[in-house]
């Protein structure tokens, strides 16, 4: 083994068990003739005692640096059916052409000239002399029988159909999960005998109807075509924009615009929900045509906010996912960041919703499904170009130049989002912004420029999309709808077949003697993360590699006396799966720190069905901050706390010292900008930052600086309101939460509270925010806000409950009541 190759030989050897040796690589092999010619291929011969087999790997890089970038593309037994040559390239004399034939099978590979392959062909030499010598054994090739296939190789299929995977006398409940986990593994490769595919039509669509009452007909949209569609998928954004749906999540609106595409829908055929979501104005509703709803199975939906702190719901995505016949479907529809400049908290939005939308059964998150259909209003502009630049050119008909400028077509491009989904070309005018009740674009003061902000995404194996246009007759928003009709291949279980293929395995596991347990190698068992900042997520990644002969169905499960397998600040993603053998998964370990732990530290346990459990030591440092100190302490700093010793960050956390402020002094800096320059701007506190604004915030905050506030003022107003989200403590302490609730519907009770109760500090700090809220009031007119928006906004923050997150909260209802008393 060439010594450069030495890193690359130990990669590919974690793909197999300690006893199957890697004994050569050869690095940068192309495929003549192959669909494979486009990617990367390394060549391998791993022997696993005195028998040997030629591993083709697929590589997402020349040179690998990770186990993840490796795919076994197929296996080639080397036994008597082993034949190797090589013969000259003509015209290229630094290359040969390594010939490769296993019976009715051939592959030609075109390797350079040099030390290593001579090293790899003697490696091949040696192999089969062994094999001359010894005992043929090929079980050991068993969990790759699915590579077989394209080997043609019935022989071998046969000879490893009669392998044993278990012992029968092994423990019951061993033997059970054991046996469950290879028949589910056995029938998924056995899936082509009893499986077809049929084309089923889909329909998709999307549409922002800008808040407006669902008054006409959404045929012309929904029923354009001349044959039904099997399943509808539709989207809307904005149904209410109403503050009401904004702070409770509640409208009528949701079921008026159901009941309005359940009577749109294609009179053809007849539909029935399958099931429908929303949060706040993103809605999404999925119908199938009756003669199918028997074939759908595991239904589940979930919902991402990237709104206001990132979690509120006038920003974010709905999700749905099902299974039709034997195929899993995910549709997402989405409203990210608005605004011509933003196009990066769009991206991020698409991430953290891509990230965050769990389904809570296999396949759990949105990329494992078999199709995915990404639609919604995700408000990708336009750029460099002016409003009439951009007309003239859709007068002209030139449509390449506009997509050319297109944000989403250039973030796409850049790999920043959306990368592996594939849309079709876009034919049809810009979809916003139009004057409502008219085809013409903005005419307002504003006049901005016309985009395609509402688009439908997909990716997956087997969709073929059919139309792909937006629907100009429907004029009561300033947004079009847009739809799109495909036609995807679903597997459909042939239940006779099915029934046989199972039997057979089963009688064949009936008469197992062999013993596989589950076994896994992790790359890593003590992770370690870098100075961990509040509200400044880090990841690491782990990888799970199946190194046995069976399935392994991991879970990270939660330790004795604890109330879940990580702690809070702690996410896992996925924490459950399975990996088959000779695969891997990658976990994900995300960071995030909101509260003032100083020290990280936790012991996940990686537990094995039917296996051994595996402890990973996970640690990091958070670096203290304003936003989550205890109000009491922040008032006897006497500078930015980051610029304390550590004597007299211990002193004022001991709440030790003269009180220097009555309120914190970060809490002014913040209500005094905004005083200055943001009473009058409309929705304050509805737009959302991104996360370098805020941590420019927040360290200006924790570090002090002679340099103004940056960022802009609905930026700084966000960061007020986190933090008096995470401050150590609410400005209602959290041992008055209950005698508060339960005051609110009484003025003096509330009052006597305030006087009487509070800390002087924390009554001091109310009444702040109180002044500076009823400021807000005095410009309504120019903001947007009554009281009952603002008492709502502030009441979960001022007055949060003990446990963050937890539902139910306590009614809002009360909370405003105590906030406007």
């Amino acid at each position: 083994m060439l010594s450069v190759h030495q890193d690359v030989l130990q990669i590919i050897q974690a793909k197999f068990s300690s006893f199957e040796i890697v004994k050569s690589v050869h690095l940068n092999v192309s495929i003549l003739g192959e669909y494979w010619s486009e990617q990367h291929h390394i060549l391998a011969v791993v022997a696993y005692h005195s028998n040997s087999a030629l591993f083709l790997f697929s590589s997402k890089k020349p040179k690998p640096f990770h186990l993840s970038d490796l795919i076994i593309e197929a296996v080639i037994p080397i036994d008597e059916n082993f034949e190797c040559l090589s013969d000259p390239i003509p015209g290229e004399h630094n290359y040969l052409l390594f010939v490769v034939r296993y019976r009715k099978v051939s592959f030609e590979f075109r390797i350079k000239i040099g030390p290593e392959s001579s090293n790899f062909a003697s490696e091949i030499v040696k192999s089969k002399e062994r094999f001359l010598s010894e005992e043929s054994d090929k079980r050991w090739l068993l969990k790759y029988t699915d590579l077989y296939n394209s080997l043609e190789n019935t022989e071998l299929k046969s000879q490893l159909d009669d392998i044993p995977f278990i012992r029968q006398k092994m423990a019951q409940n061993q033997n059970s999960i054991n046996r469950d986990s290879m028949l589910k593994y056995q029938l998924k490769l056995k899936e082509p005998e009893f499986t077809q595919y049929q084309e089923f039509t889909l329909f998709i669509g999307t549409w922002n109807v800008n808040g407006q009452l669902p008054s006409i007909s959404l045929k012309p949209w929904l029923s354009s075509d001349d044959d039904p569609p099997d399943l509808y998928a539709v989207g809307f954004q904005e149904i209410d924009l109403s503050k009401e749906a904004f702070l409770f999540n509640d409208t009528p609106r949701e079921a008026e615009w159901e009941k309005m595409v359940l009577d749109g829908v294609h009179p053809k055929a007849k539909y029935r929900t399958v099931a429908l979501t929303r949060l706040v104005g993103i809605q999404l509703i999925v119908l199938i045509n009756t003669k199918h709803y028997q074939y759908i199975r595991n239904i589940a939906v979930d919902t991402v906010g990237t709104g206001l702190l990132g979690k509120m719901g006038n920003k974010g995505g709905v999700a749905i996912r099902l299974e039709l016949h034997n195929t899993s479907l995910c549709f997402v529809n989405s409203h990210l960041a608005a605004h011509v400049e933003e196009f990066e908290r769009r991206n991020q939005d698409y991430k953290d919703i891509n990230a965050r939308i769990n389904f809570r059964k296999y396949p759990t998150a949105i990329k494992d499904h078999d199709q995915v259909y990404w639609l919604g209003d995700l408000n990708y502009r336009i750029t460099e170009l002016t409003t009439s630049q951009v007309k003239t050119l859709l007068i002209r008909n030139e449509m390449a130049a506009l997509l050319r400028a297109d944000q989403l077509n250039q973030q796409k491009e850049r790999g920043n989002v959306l990368l592996d989904y594939n849309e079709a070309d876009i034919t049809f005018p810009p979809t916003y912004k139009y004057d409502l009740n008219s085809d013409t674009f903005d005419t307002s003061e504003k006049a901005r420029p016309p985009a395609w902000t509402d688009r439908i995404l997909f990716r997956g194996k087997g969709i073929y999309q059919l139309a792909y246009r937006s629907h100009m007759e429907l004029r009561i928003s300033d947004h079009k709808p847009v739809s799109a009709i495909f036609k995807s291949e679903i597997s459909v279980i042939n239940q006779a077949k099915y029934r046989k293929v199972h039997e057979e395995l089963l009688k064949r596991m009936d008469k197992l003697e062999n013993e596989f347990l589950p076994q896994v190698t992790v790359d890593q068992t003590e992770v370690k993360f870098d100075l961990v900042k509040f509200r400044e997520p880090q990841f690491r990644d782990i990888i799970i590699a199946n190194t046995g002969q069976v399935p392994a169905e991991f879970e990270f499960i939660k330790k004795l006396d604890e109330q879940s397998y990580c702690k809070d600040w702690l996410r896992i993603t996925p924490y459950c799966g399975t990996v088959n053998p000779g695969e891997k998964c990658d976990v994900r370990l995300e960071v995030n720190l909101e509260s003032d732990l100083t020290e990280l530290d936790d012991i996940l346990v990686l537990h094995l069905n039917g296996g051994k459990d595996m402890f990973i030591i996970v640690s990091g440092k958070g670096q203290k901050s304003s936003f989550t100190t205890s109000m009491s302490a922040l008032c006897r700093a006497p500078m930015p706390i980051m610029n304390l010793s550590e004597i007299q960050w211990k002193k004022i956390v001991a709440l030790e010292g003269e009180v220097l402020y009555s309120i914190p002094r970060e809490l002014w800096l913040l209500v005094d900008h905004l005083y200055k320059y943001g009473l009058a701007v409309r929705d304050l506190f509805e737009s959302n930052s991104t996360q370098e604004s805020f941590v420019k915030i927040r360290d200006w905050l924790d570090f002090g600086s002679t340099e103004p506030l940056p960022g802009s003022v609905e930026t700084i107003a966000e960061t007020l309101l986190i933090f008096l989200s995470y401050t150590k403590e609410p400005v209602i302490p959290f041992h008055l939460h209950d005698v508060a609730i339960a005051a609110s519907s009484n003025y003096q009770s509330c009052k006597n509270i305030i006087n009487q109760k509070l800390p002087d500090i924390h009554r001091n700090v109310f009444l702040y925010i109180c002044m500076f809220l009823q400021e807000l009031l005095r410009h309504s007119n120019e903001n947007g806000y009554d009281a009952k928006t603002l008492a709502s906004l502030f009441g979960e923050i001022l007055l949060r409950d003990p446990i963050r997150n937890s539902k139910p909260q306590a009614s809002r209802e009360n909370l405003v009541s105590f906030i406007i008393f």
